[in-house]
């Protein structure tokens, strides 16, 4: 049987879930490369909201100290009406560790802290780079680049997203993303004195949140439920944002009747399903978005993606190095937990959209952050 560091990886994608799953695999002394198509390595987006279980899973990278450094630390979640007044806190779940109850973080600032510990642990990262074929073999997967290079690898990651294009290659029948009747606004914008945490704004039209995501600055999103929207020229989102705040009091009115055409505005529609078991053929295997994309409810998405990196390094050391006893020994400890973050995030997006009662879409986030709060 091979020994760990005489094996070679190939991650397909450099995102959250692709460079957790190069750290952890790095860490074993496998091989790594990283591919990734942006050749600029970008990232988009603006914010994310990270919960306790998943400032668990960045601690586990040993990169909680650089996230905390740039990045924001609070407790619970404030939730109020759509005039700004409080009508219920709630808690953080507890771990039994000595961690923020929640946080956020810029994108951009999370893939900087990332990628440089990618290159630092010595993965091979390519960019610009894509993959024209698999050819799966016994013992080994030999994969074919869009540079021209072909290169044989022990096992491959695909981290590639939500439209992946390895899942794709592996499971050309499955199905796709479908859009959940939601889409979400974002806007980037300082922050002030007195949201200290998440705060929710919830009994109106839409779900408004304001998410803290560094000393000085946070994102507010707003969840707009219909058909699919247009593209909006960008010039025109402020005005587009401020319509749909229009009922708003308190905070919001204020932030609502600061929007100008240079406020920093992204809209992007919620997509998600969940991919049936098993994420793997041969020796080929889906993490994060690729497998499992969901929407943002429950503030999880990176979090599940980090932690399937985890998992599956931990899986690769417990196996000795046999792949197959791997990939079947990571199913069984990911699938229920990501269906879980899924299919629960779909629900409370359907009870906002539904406009059940505040108590009715907040239960279920408790309910889950709790279950979330469980080992992985």
């Amino acid at each position: 049987m091979n020994k760990l560091n005489d094996l070679k990886a190939l991650i397909v994608g450099g995102g959250v879930g692709g460079m957790a799953t190069a750290l952890c695999l790095r860490q074993l002394g496998v091989a790594v490369d990283l591919i990734d198509k942006d050749p600029e390595w970008r990232v988009t987006g603006a914010g994310i909201t990270v919960t306790r279980p998943t400032l668990r899973a960045i601690k586990a990278l040993n990169l909680l100290e650089e996230f905390l450094e740039v990045g924001f630390a609070g407790n619970g979640i404030q939730v109020c009406n759509v005039n700004g007044q409080p009508v219920t806190h709630l808690p953080d779940p507890e771990l039994g560790e000595d961690l923020p109850g929640s946080g956020g973080v810029m994108r951009p600032d999370l893939h900087r802290i990332m990628s440089s510990r990618v290159r630092d642990v010595g993965t091979d990262v390519r960019l610009g780079c894509t993959v024209d074929s698999f050819d799966q073999g016994d013992h080994a997967v030999e994969a074919r680049f869009s540079d021209g290079q072909t290169r044989s690898y022990d096992f491959v990651v695909g981290a590639d997203g939500v439209f992946s294009t390895t899942r794709a290659a592996i499971f050309p029948d499955a199905d796709q993303a479908e859009y959940t009747g939601q889409t979400v606004w974002r806007l980037y914008t300082t922050r002030p004195a007195g949201i200290d945490r998440r705060h929710f704004f919830l009994g109106g039209p839409h779900k408004i949140g304001l998410s803290p995501v560094s000393q000085t600055h946070m994102y507010m999103f707003l969840l707009q439920v219909g058909p699919r929207p247009p593209i909006y020229p960008v010039d025109e989102l402020h005005v587009r944002l401020q319509e749909l705040m229009a009922s708003y009091g308190g905070i919001l009115a204020g932030i609502r009747d600061s929007l100008t055409v240079d406020s920093v505005i992204n809209v992007r529609p919620l997509e998600a399903f969940l991919l049936p078991a098993p994420w793997y053929s041969g020796r080929i295997i889906l993490v994060g978005d690729a497998a499992h994309p969901t929407t943002p409810q429950l503030a999880s998405g990176a979090g599940m993606a980090i932690e399937d990196g985890l998992v599956l390094a931990d899986e690769l050391r417990r196996s000795g190095g046999d792949v197959a006893r791997m990939f079947a020994a990571f199913m069984a400890r990911r699938y229920d937990r990501c269906r879980l973050v899924t299919e629960n995030s779909i629900e409370i997006g359907r009870r906002e959209q539904d406009g059940r009662p505040p108590e009715e879409q907040t239960i279920l986030v408790e309910q889950s952050l709790a279950k979330l709060a469980e080992p992985i």
